[in-house]
Order: structure tokens, then sequence, then C-alpha cells
């Protein structure tokens, strides 16, 4: 985790921009305190949970990076009132209308901005749509506060290779880039201009009219962004123990007591070049077996098997032998556990226990 730190920030060092760190990925104070530039701030979130959780750890400047709401407002103000300098993300005239009505009410100019769609992957205005844009700008600007532009280059996560990743990462660029000089060449306010996706983050060439940008798994990484070529197996910070409780030995299965319910059903490697089941099992040290894999899930029972067309063998695994398993996707394995226990290296040694939330 450490080290995936220090390679994002000096990744970005040269560029000037402001790394701000989406907390969603590990929904902690003691990881958000190792990655956010101070114990203030900056920081990005994903539900309103997660922005009063952090502000009750003292941080200041935070983005709720998701389409808001409007019944949500009342949230937000209440969290401004209390000396967060919390802003939305919105994509239509009717939450901009919202936003600043509630400001108006509240006597407190709420900053929104305005979500861009770069790649066609989720919400956003298309950045060429100037009519549109200056239309939700002014609708902002009648009571709230129009802080700038952003996007999310979802997207990056189907790009392979070199050249497709830094493609996606300036067309990511270029799309808030554009928007905010619409915005600006109609005489209304663009300070921030926002990106973020941790593919985009670890190959872009040129950040020019980027103000800061935005990821999160990178905290940890896992098996997708792997299998993208974001990292090595070996920068995966995150795994989960499980113990042997079982075997098949006629079907080559070892079973273990770390189902779906420990790894979550994501399965995003399944649409990649290398299917890793439901994660790749190492031993205790986190160096992982030859072709050995979670291959399929109950609810509580993990079966371990070798990777389809692998003619290796199964390690020799007795009942109560541990293992850990490295995750398809870290932010959907953690959100299934509460703690995280601390080791350095290949060490198995617990030095700490760092408190996770859930939830909405």
């Amino acid at each position: 985790m450490e080290r995936n730190i220090a390679r994002l920030r000096a990744r970005l060092a040269p560029h000037g921009v402001t790394l701000r760190p989406h907390l969603k990925t590990a929904k902690s104070v003691e990881v958000a305190l190792q990655v956010m530039e101070s114990p203030q701030g900056p920081a990005t979130v994903s539900t309103l949970k997660e922005a009063e959780f952090f502000a009750d750890a003292g941080v200041r400047d935070i983005i709720y990076a998701v389409g808001i709401a409007p019944w949500k407002l009342a949230k937000v103000i209440e969290l401004r009132r209390r000396g967060v300098d919390l802003a939305v993300v919105l994509d239509t005239v009717e939450q901009a209308q919202a936003v600043a009505k509630a400001s108006r009410e509240s006597g407190d100019a709420i900053p929104a901005l305005i979500e861009i769609d770069c790649d066609g992957h989720r919400s956003g205005v298309l950045p060429g749509d100037a009519a549109r844009l200056v239309e939700i700008g002014r609708a902002l600007c009648d009571g709230g506060e129009l802080r700038g532009v952003l996007t999310h280059a979802g997207g990056s996560y189907a790009a392979r290779g070199m050249q497709a990743l830094q493609q996606a990462a300036e067309e990511e660029r270029l799309s808030v880039v554009d928007a905010a000089t619409i915005l600006r060449d109609a005489g209304l306010p663009c300070p921030v201009v926002s990106i973020g996706s941790t593919p985009t983050a670890h190959y872009a060439l040129d950040l020019t009219g980027v103000t800061e940008v935005r990821a999160g798994v990178f905290v940890f990484f896992d098996l997708v962004m792997a299998g993208i070529g974001i990292c090595n197996v070996d920068d995966i910070a995150l795994s989960v123990m499980g113990t042997v409780i079982g075997h098949q030995r006629d079907k080559g299965w070892i079973l273990i007591d770390a189902g779906w319910m420990a790894m979550s059903q994501d399965r995003g490697t399944a649409k990649q070049a290398v299917n890793q089941g439901y994660g790749v099992v190492c031993d205790l040290a986190g160096n992982p077996y030859p072709d050995l894999i979670l291959a399929d899930a109950n609810q509580e029972h993990g079966i371990i098997t070798l990777r389809p067309g692998a003619d290796g063998q199964l390690p020799d695994l007795a009942i109560g032998d541990r293992v850990r398993v490295l995750p398809n996707h870290a932010c959907a394995t953690g959100a299934q556990h509460r703690t995280y226990h601390v080791v350095h290296g290949a060490s198995d040694l617990v030095t700490g226990q760092w408190q996770r939330f859930g939830g909405w």
C-alpha cells in the first residue's frame, strides 16, 4: 500500500496537479490519512455517509462524486454548516436548479461541479454540448456556486496496452478542458478541472489545464488492475485469509472457509485475457501458487482448483493450513469486511487493526 501511494504521487508530481484520492475503496480513516495530502483532505467520496464519517475524523475538503439527488441536499447543508467544504456533482438543469434553490433558502452557496461524459461510459454532459453546459452553469449560479467540471474515464477499464491507455487519458483530459473553456467563454467561473480513474492517472502524458486527479483503487490495486496492466500481482495490497476445511480429491478441489461472502461476487477478470475466478491463491507470505485460483464459491465455501488448462499439481495443503486470496475488485472485497489486519511485506505478524465502515 505504501509503495502504491508513493508511486502515484511521484507520477503526478511533475504535472503540478493535486491528488484528490477517492476514499470509497478503503473507507478507513487510517488509510485516508496515509493517502491524503493532509488530515483535512482533499478527498473524494461516493456516499454522504462517507462524507459524514470522514468529516467526523477532521476531513474538511470533500467532493461527493455521485450525481446529487435533491433530497440529499439537507445533509449536504448540515455538513457544510459543520465547516466542511463539501461540493456536489450534477449534470442536469433540474439538479442545478435544486442546488440553487437550496442554496438561497439556506443562505449558503453550495458548490457544484458539472459532470462531463468523456467516453460514453456512464453519466455526464457531452463536452461539446455548449448550450447544455451553459444552461446548467447559469441555473446553478442563481444562488449556488459553479466550482468547475469533473469527469471519470470509466471506459479506460476496457483499454489494453500502453497506447490505448494513453489515448483514454488524453480523451479524458480534453473533455474537461474543452468544457471548462466553453463555460469560461460564456463568462462563467470554472476554477476546478477534475479528472479521475486509476488507469488514466498512471498513463496520462499531458495534464495541461487539469487542476486535480481523483483515483481510488490504486491504494490497494487488484486483479482487474493487474489484468489491464496498471500494476503487477505483487503490487496488490489487499488479500483475504482463508483456512483449508476440506478436500474433494477426485475433483481436484481444495475447500476453504472463504466463499463469495468473503470475496464478493465481482468477477471482473472474466472478461479479461486471464480469468482469475474469484481470486488468485497465495501462501501466507503472499506468493501466488502456480495456476491456483479460487475457481468457484458458495456463500461461505471457496473451491480452490488449478486454472483450466493448467497441467501442474495442487499444493499439498492440509486441513487447518491458511492461504491468502487476492481479489478481483478491491472495493467490492473490502466492502465484505469491517477490519483490515495490517501486515508488512511477507510477514504474517499483524501490527495493527484498522476499522472499515460500509453502508449508505
